[in-house]
């Protein structure tokens, strides 16, 4: 099912990016733009994230790289 019709994003790509580190709708956007235009799949996206804990945060938090964080270039 489609999450973001804008950029024709589905929920299994969310998923796919929140397993690989995306813990908020910003880091999902960053990820595949869906969230980034009109917005109304905004909502959506954080129903799909949870409002649990990161499974990856703790690692995050230490710096350690993830999937999502070793593509990113460092800020300059």
């Amino acid at each position: 099912m489609f999450v973001c019709s804008c950029f024709g994003v589905t929920e299994e790509q969310v998923r796919a990016h929140a397993d690989a580190g995306a813990c908020t709708p910003r880091q999902i956007a960053s990820a595949c733009k869906a969230g980034t235009d009109c917005g109304g799949c905004v909502r959506r996206i954080q129903a799909l994230l949870g409002r649990g804990a990161c499974p990856r945060r703790q690692l995050i938090d230490q710096g350690a790289p993830t999937p999502l964080t070793a593509e990113l270039p460092d800020a300059a």
